[in-house]
């Protein structure tokens, strides 16, 4: 359950957050790779691209989480879900293609910060990231309430998130299905069975490609 409380707190975290006129700019950093899938809002990693996301050290944005980076000639298109300490991270699969063109799984590559630059773009340039039978982003329904509500119905996370009854961001607990939340009746949402239930879901595994190795693991 989440309180008034709760929600006002979220709410000045995303604003004080929020992008910047020069985040919409194409901004220079050292991107560095990231080989363990997690997202600090709750996006299910089982119905998103994992080898594309961002790790930075910027709150994600409720108008837009498509980021993109490029080196050179070469750029992708990620997803931005989770909060770095302060490091520029994104998944190992998208810093190995920016190294050298191609996946990790074909031909890995080790070392640290690679220079690129990145701007936010519009959201439906990382619609094809998105792997839910409705195109919407997939939200942990018991842990990215603070998130979901503190962007507002209006914003962009608003309009184009839903809320599944899976527990964790590794899809290992819950149960794969669809909520809904009315306000007006709860503050929590509805789901086919309990809310935030955990029982082992053994069917959405999420996969990490080991740094440095082709080798696949299930992220936990």
């Amino acid at each position: 359950m989440f309180s008034v409380a709760a929600i006002t707190l979220s709410l000045a975290a995303l604003a004080s957050a929020a992008p910047t006129a020069g985040q919409w700019a194409s901004t220079s950093v050292s991107v560095t790779p990231h080989d363990k899938f997690s997202s600090s809002v709750g996006v299910l990693g089982c119905h998103i691209d994992t080898n594309r996301v961002a790790y930075f050290p910027y709150f994600p944005s409720c108008d837009s989480p498509c980021i993109e980076v490029s080196n050179g000639e070469r750029s992708v298109y990620l997803l931005h879900i989770d909060q770095s300490g302060g490091a520029f991270d994104i998944s190992y699969d998208a810093w190995n293609y920016l190294q050298n063109g191609q996946s990790a799984l074909e031909n890995p590559t080790i070392g640290g910060g690679i220079p690129a630059s990145w701007k936010r773009v519009e959201a439906d340039k990382c619609a094809h990231l998105i792997k839910t039978d409705t195109g919407k982003l997939p939200l942990s329904a018991a842990n990215s309430m603070g998130f979901y509500a503190g962007c507002g119905p209006e914003s962009w996370i608003g309009q184009n998130a839903e809320l599944r009854n899976i527990q964790n961001s590794a899809c290992t607990l819950g149960h794969d299905e669809v909520c809904t939340l009315d306000l007006s009746v709860s503050n929590q949402p509805s789901c086919p069975h309990q809310l935030g239930i955990q029982t082992e879901l053994k069917d959405r595994p999420v996969k990490n490609i080991d740094y440095g190795t082709r080798v696949e693991s299930t992220a936990v």
